[in-house]
C-alpha cells in the first residue's frame, strides 16, 4: 500500500471513540482519508480522536449520534457531506457487548443490544448509501463477532445480532455488487486486557493459536486494505482477525 492511497476519500466510522473503532479511524486518516468520527454520547472521547488525526495533518469531524436514532444518523451523513462533499466508505462498528444469561434477559435488554448492532447498521447504510453509490470506489464494512459463528454462553443477544450482521453483509454484497460497491465483514478476536496484552484470553469456547488476545490495532490494517484500491474485487466475505481462534474449535 502507498502511504496515502485513500487521499480524497471520506469514511464514516461508527463507535469510533475508543478501542477498535478508534484505531480504524487513525489508520484510515494515516492513509489520507477524511474521517467522520461517530460516538453515541462520549463527546470527549470522540474529540480526542479528532485531535489525534488533526495533529498529524489529517481531516476529521466529530458526529455525536446514537445509531438507532434515524434522524440523528441522517444528520450525521448530512454533516459529512456538508464538510467533505462526499462519502465513500461506511464502517459499521458500533455495538454493545455485555454477558447476560437468557433467563435474566428481558425483551428490552434483547432489543437494546440487537438494535444497536443490526438496526444501527441498517440505518447507517440507508443514510450513507446515496453518496456511496456516487463514489467510484464505494465500500461498506460491517464489524462482526467470532461468537456469531462459534456461539458461546450468556451472550445470546450479541451472538444473534452478530450472526445477523454476517447475513446482512452477504445480502448487501449481492444487491450492491452491480453498483461496484464492495461489502465485507471483519471479525475481530476477543480483545486482550489492556494491562495484560500478551496474555491468552479466558474464554470457554476458543483459544487463539498465536498465544495472545486481539489488540485493537490488529483489525485496522485490514480495514484500510479492504477500503483501498487493491481490494476492489473482494466482496461478500467474512474475514477473521482472531489469531487463528476460529481453527481452535472442533
Amino acid at each position: 500500500m502507498s502511504d496515502k492511497e485513500l487521499t480524497g476519500r471520506v469514511a464514516v466510522i461508527t463507535g469510533a471513540g475508543r478501542s477498535i473503532g478508534r484505531e480504524m479511524a487513525l489508520e484510515l486518516a494515516s492513509a489520507g482519508c477524511a474521517v467522520v468520527v461517530n460516538v453515541r454520547q462520549n463527546r470527549a472521547e470522540g474529540e480526542g480522536v479528532v485531535r489525534e488525526i488533526e495533529a498529524k495533518g489529517g481531516r476529521a469531524i466529530l458526529a455525536v449520534a446514537d445509531v438507532v436514532d434515524a434522524p440523528a444518523v441522517e444528520a450525521m451523513a448530512k454533516a459529512a457531506l456538508q464538510k467533505f462533499g462526499r462519502i465513500d466508505y461506511l464502517v459499521n462498528n458500533a455495538a454493545l457487548r455485555e454477558s447476560r444469561k437468557i433467563e435474566d434477559m428481558s425483551f428490552e435488554d434483547w432489543r437494546r443490544f440487537t438494535s444497536v448492532i443490526l438496526d444501527g447498521a441498517f440505518l447507517c447504510v440507508k443514510a450513507c448509501l446515496e453518496p456511496i453509490k456516487a463514489s467510484d470506489a464505494g465500500s461498506i464494512i460491517n464489524v462482526g463477532g467470532l461468537s456469531g459463528t462459534l456461539g458461546g454462553p450468556d451472550r445470546a443477544h450479541v451472538i444473534a445480532a452478530k450472526a445477523g450482521i454476517a447475513g446482512f453483509t452477504r445480502a448487501l454484497a449481492m444487491e450492491l455488487g452491480p453498483r461496484r460497491i464492495t461489502v465485507n465483514t471483519i471479525v475481530p478476536g476477543q480483545l486482550a486486557k489492556p494491562d495484560a496484552p500478551h496474555e491468552m484470553p479466558q474464554h470457554p469456547v476458543y483459544r487463539p493459536l498465536l498465544g495472545r488476545g486481539a489488540w485493537p490495532t490488529d483489525t485496522a490494517p485490514l480495514t484500510r486494505f479492504l477500503l483501498g484500491p487493491h481490494a476492489r474485487y473482494i466482496t461478500g466475505q467474512m474475514i477473521n482477525v482472531s489469531g487463528g481462534a476460529f481453527l481452535s474449535v472442533g
